[in-house]
């Protein structure tokens, strides 16, 4: 059993158990199961404690034990004070070696699986829509290309005996990895190995060969169809580059210098936000960043074998949409055609140089990292990201932008409310020009005549109309 260690001083000990399983994995009509099982392990109770039980056990601990599946892992994470390590263990233990299987468990859960899809996300949530949504754009007919969550007629049809059948094929000692940091005592580790070791069975590897995504041609999208009062956007292409790529850290200069998430200071919120106030934000991405609009940092283990490079725009008033849209593909362009200069390079250089810090900034993030670069086979993440950083120059940064970024082929989805009138102006390709309640300056007034008539060479054959309530349905 791989086993990723970080033993400290620390009064806390902090457990992440990843599987490499995820909802790649999900058999045709089933998709959500991987996400179900997991969830019947995290919160379903075991044979001999339900979940109530669980709950009240760990409040005094002022601790919980959580799960989060994505396409090719899911982790089950907590952190707890030494005090309470032995208390805690046995119940964590119990919780994903010996599940309870209780029907009354699983049909709560199904159901909130299914609320997930058709209340927050379509009903309440345009942002995270719209972004999800993209991903199952793009990888259309491929292991990926449904919600973590599943769809809502799979989930529907879903049964007890199928979350079991999935928990024995895959929950195995092939698929496990066991992560543990802090001031566990000695010998806590070999200990925690032989309890998994003896109650999973072998297995076999659960990892898949992955396709390769569609190949896009000219601009696609996906407009969906929503009585929403603003439009959010957003857009993005597969990249071959994860961390294990040479040419990461280059992107991760250009990805944060054009569109640092939350970050004032990046050329996106700068030219859309700032100096035209058309929304809250604009941001960029070379992994996978979901519930952005709920935090700041990036969650750990989520790696994936294939990424893609996705900007969001957050959602601006219906008639700037267009502009908006435009304006993002016009800084992209400019991006790919100019490069960095020798100085924005440096300032994003050293913003990311101190930035890693911050996304290791607790035990728990460090662990979560740790097992990461075990799956990509890279060093520890904050030596990896500044030794490379350190060796990096302009021009490496340049020709990666060059190399695997590009404004022509490209998927793009689009929540709003007029759905109809936005496919006719996008497709018309007439100018779109910004309204502003108050105009800026003489130099922002002409760039705007510029990018309003920024050419949109759409695949007319790949537009499409679909209403909200069809979406993460099947």
């Amino acid at each position: 059993m791989e086993r990723v260690l970080l033993p400290n001083s620390s009064p806390l000990v902090s457990f992440r158990l990843l599987f490499d399983v995820g909802s790649a994995l999900d058999p045709a009509g089933k998709e959500g199961v991987a996400s179900l099982t997991a969830a019947m392990m995290a919160a379903g109770g075991t044979r001999r404690l339900s979940y109530e039980e669980i709950v009240r056990a760990m409040y005094p601990m002022a601790t919980t034990f959580l799960s989060q599946v994505d396409k090719e892992m899911t982790v089950f994470f907590g952190t707890t004070h030494i005090d309470n390590l032995e208390k805690y263990y046995q119940i964590i233990s119990r919780m994903t070696l010996d599940p309870g299987w209780r029907e009354d468990d699983f049909a709560r859960l199904r159901e909130d699986a299914i609320n997930f899809l058709k209340v927050n996300l379509r009903g309440n949530n345009d942002e995270e829509l719209g972004k999800e949504e993209l991903y199952n754009f793009i990888y259309r007919d491929h292991p990926y290309g449904h919600h973590n969550a599943g769809t809502i007629r799979s989930l529907e049809r879903m049964t007890l005996a199928d979350v079991k059948n999935f928990y024995r094929q895959h929950y195995t000692r092939s698929n496990l990895v066991m992560g543990l940091a802090g001031g566990y005592p000695k010998g806590f580790d070999e200990r925690v190995a032989t309890d998994f070791a003896e109650a999973l069975t072998e297995g076999q590897s659960s990892k898949i060969e992955m396709s390769e995504p569609e190949k896009i041609s000219g601009l696609e999208m996906r407009v969906i169809s929503k009585d929403t009062r603003g439009t959010a956007i957003s857009f993005g292409f597969p990249i071959t580059v994860t961390r294990s790529h040479k040419d990461w850290p280059a992107l991760f200069v250009a990805q944060s210098w054009l569109g640092q998430h939350r970050s004032s200071n990046s050329h996106l919120y700068q030219r859309l936000r700032h100096i035209r106030g058309l929304n809250y934000g604009d941001y960029a991405y070379i992994e996978y960043f979901p519930h952005g609009m709920f935090q700041f940092y990036p969650d750990a283990n989520l790696a994936r074998s294939q990424q893609i490079f996705q900007v969001w725009i957050r959602p601006v008033e219906p008639q700037n949409a267009l502009f908006a849209l435009r304006c993002a593909l016009f800084e992209l362009r400019k991006l790919v055609e100019g490069g960095l200069s020798e100085e924005d390079f440096e300032s994003t250089r050293l913003f990311l140089r101190k930035f890693v810090n911050v996304l290791t900034r607790t035990q728990d993030a460090q662990l979560g990292y740790a097992l990461d670069s075990r799956y990509f086979g890279i060093p520890p993440f904050i030596e990896y990201v500044r030794d490379r950083l350190e060796k990096l120059t302009v021009d490496d940064v340049n020709r990666a932008i060059r190399a695997h970024l590009q404004a022509d082929d490209v998927r793009i989805v689009v929540v709003t409310k007029e759905a109809e009138s936005f496919v006719e102006a996008a497709l018309s390709n007439n100018p779109s020009p910004i309204i502003y309640a108050s105009p800026p300056g003489e130099d922002v007034l002409e760039e705007d005549r510029v990018i309003e008539k920024y050419p949109l060479r759409f695949n007319r054959s790949a537009v499409e109309i679909i209403g909200v309530e069809n979406i993460f349905q099947e």
